[in-house]
């Protein structure tokens, strides 16, 4: 039990931990190389993609993705989809694909003459499930070596998630000592008093037998 309950709480902040670090945004320094797109059709890995550009069908089977094929500064290649996120989840309110394509294709350059960009993004990349992350924003940077921004919005919703995990715990503990606690208390005692009348009982027929036995 011990240990099923245990591992159940590691699975549980595993699982926070997963989502927190897919949603939230991460800036990369790279080197874009070249832009296109590509008709897409979700499949197993449909939970990975973002809906269909703002004003597009969005119950379409098969849609255009822009993407955005990179190098990053520490000689990685990385590619990301660039893609809408509407009003939908992650709460990014993102409805200029088509700019930042436009953006990103400006700022291609080469190896002889580099020309680095940061892009700040979300998700994760997965060659064996085809899942990609996803450009939110491109802005030019002077190299590879450029400092990336401080994550103040992630601290911020990270503070945020916290306060509300805290009030519910909060909350939880004065409705437990309110009502939880005081009824296991009181089934606790009625049931020690069963067990001593219980026990009585079986005194008594104990002294009644043996009262018997030695009337014989």
């Amino acid at each position: 039990m011990f240990y099923v309950k245990w591992g159940f709480i590691i699975a549980f902040w595993l699982l926070i931990a997963s989502f927190f670090h897919y949603t939230l945004p991460q800036v990369d320094i790279a080197r874009v190389t070249d832009t296109y797109e590509k008709r897409i059709d979700p499949g197993e890995n449909r939970l990975f993609w973002a809906q269909a550009d703002a004003g597009s069908d969005p119950n379409a089977i098969s849609r255009d993705v822009f993407f955005i094929q990179t190098r990053r500064a520490d000689g990685t290649v990385m590619v990301y989809r660039n893609e809408d996120t509407g009003w939908g989840w992650p709460p990014y309110f993102k409805f200029d694909t088509s700019n930042l394509q436009a953006e990103a294709a400006d700022a291609k350059s080469t190896a002889a003459a580099p020309q680095y960009v940061a892009i700040r993004h979300y998700g994760w990349r997965n060659e064996f499930f085809s899942i990609f992350p996803n450009a939110i924003s491109v802005w030019p940077v002077d190299g590879p070596e450029a400092s990336k921004p401080l994550p103040w919005l992630n601290a911020l919703i990270l503070l945020f998630i916290a306060a509300i995990f805290y009030g519910i715990w909060v909350r939880w503990r004065r409705f437990r000592q309110a009502r939880i606690d005081p009824k296991l208390e009181e089934m606790q005692d009625s049931w020690e008093a069963t067990e001593d009348s219980i026990a009585e009982k079986r005194n008594r027929f104990r002294r009644w037998w043996a009262a018997k036995r030695r009337g014989y």
